[in-house]
């Protein structure tokens, strides 16, 4: 089987780092999953002693607590810098700025409308930062369903496809007074979706390679299915079945954000042998 690869794909500025201070800081633990990669983190468990904590009062005294790239809610932040713990920041900048947005914006008297999944890690955490609370819509059919006052700013997830923000920024520019538009779309989500997009226009297949908790991961998927019919989502080569290539000559592969290299070229080399 022929494979061609995604022109930009995988690990991102904000994960990268995220690994490297994972792997500076031996013997500490994460509130919850670091990035959304149960192979990547299970490779830190085993290689660097980074545990995983689920909650709050599993945080023990002493210890080195990392926060994780998506970041957590500000009142969890603040309750965690009571206790007699190190911690170390390795949420993504991408992620840290729409935390700050909110903030300003809603202390200066704005309505927060949030483009995103409302049980989203990243978005629990940028939603704390509202002073009033925040309005989270999946789409711009679920924002219509609301009354939204005449003041608003607009901030997207991290990892959301920029045609669907496009619409809802239009749709309040349209029935607001005021509106401030914020893009919080990272680069490396605008590049990936994009390279996802050319090459799924050009194969017979597509594999997206990732974890299924992925949301930027859900979207590459989302934009391949758009223009490849036979695209599927694997976290590694034990869920690719051998038939989906039957009559095939071309497979496109790309990769989530969260998803490490030797993944990513484990599952490249299967597809050739198929």
């Amino acid at each position: 089987m022929e494979v061609k690869l995604a022109r930009k794909l995988g690990f991102c500025f904000g994960v990268r780092r995220a690994i490297k201070i994972a792997e500076k800081n031996k013997n500490s633990s994460t509130l919850g999953p670091l990035i959304h990669n149960y192979q990547e983190i299970n490779r830190l468990k085993n290689d660097f002693n980074v545990g995983l904590k689920e909650t709050y009062d599993d945080i023990q005294d002493g210890s080195t607590l990392i926060i994780r790239t998506h970041g957590i809610p500000k009142q969890v932040l603040e309750s965690i810098a009571t206790k007699p713990v190190r911690i170390v920041d390795a949420t993504c900048p991408f992620v840290t700025k729409p935390q700050q947005i909110v903030e300003k914006m809603s202390e200066d008297g704005y309505e927060i409308v949030i483009f995103g999944d409302e049980d989203h890690p990243e978005i629990k955490g940028v939603k704390s930062y509202a002073k009033n609370g925040a309005l989270v819509v999946a789409n711009l059919q679920e924002l219509k369903q609301h009354k939204v006052r005449n003041k608003v700013a607009l901030i997207s997830q991290t990892t959301k496809q920029i045609e669907k923000f496009n619409e809802i920024a239009g749709y309040l520019i349209e029935n607001c007074v005021e509106v401030r538009v914020f893009n919080t779309i990272c680069n490396a989500t605008f590049d990936n979706q994009r390279a996802c997009k050319e090459l799924s226009k050009e194969v017979d297949i597509m594999i997206v390679v990732g974890g299924k908790t992925s949301s930027n991961t859900k979207q590459l998927l989302s934009i391949a299915l758009e223009h490849c019919k036979d695209s599927y989502l694997v976290e590694d080569t034990s869920e690719i079945d051998s038939s989906w290539f039957a009559g095939k000559q071309m497979c496109g592969i790309t990769a989530g954000a969260s998803t490490p290299d030797w993944i990513v070229q484990e599952v490249v080399a299967y597809v050739q042998n198929i």
